[in-house]
């Protein structure tokens, strides 16, 4: 790690091994280091979430029988990790969007 990379802001759970495997966990530390040095990332890693709020994303990650998601936030000074959770369906859960907003008012406001 370099000084010059933004620190990761965890509002709830981590990436570990298990659940996520071996591979999945490297993939998604590689993702989030990028994030930290001021990268820029797009689809098929990182979607937009307006529907949580600006600045929102969620990263992608792609496992042995099952796809994770790591919802986050671009904020100048950090990259706030919101929510990982395992996506079952082609739509992020209504109850994962609030968890998120919740937790991101509650980090605002803290």
């Amino acid at each position: 790690m370099s000084p010059k990379d933004g620190p990761l802001v965890w509002l709830n759970e981590k990436v570990k091994s298990p659940p996520f495997s071996r591979e999945a966990r490297l993939e998604a530390g590689f993702l989030l280091r990028s994030l930290q040095r001021g990268n820029k990332l797009s689809l098929p890693q990182s979607r937009p979430m307006r529907t949580v709020g600006s600045r929102c994303h969620e990263l992608r990650i792609n496992d042995a029988g099952a796809t994770w998601c790591i919802n986050y936030r671009t904020d100048e000074d950090a990259i706030v990790i919101v929510e990982i959770f395992n996506q079952k369906t082609a739509r992020t859960p209504e109850a994962v969007k609030a968890s998120a907003k919740r937790r991101l008012k509650e980090y605002d406001n803290a």
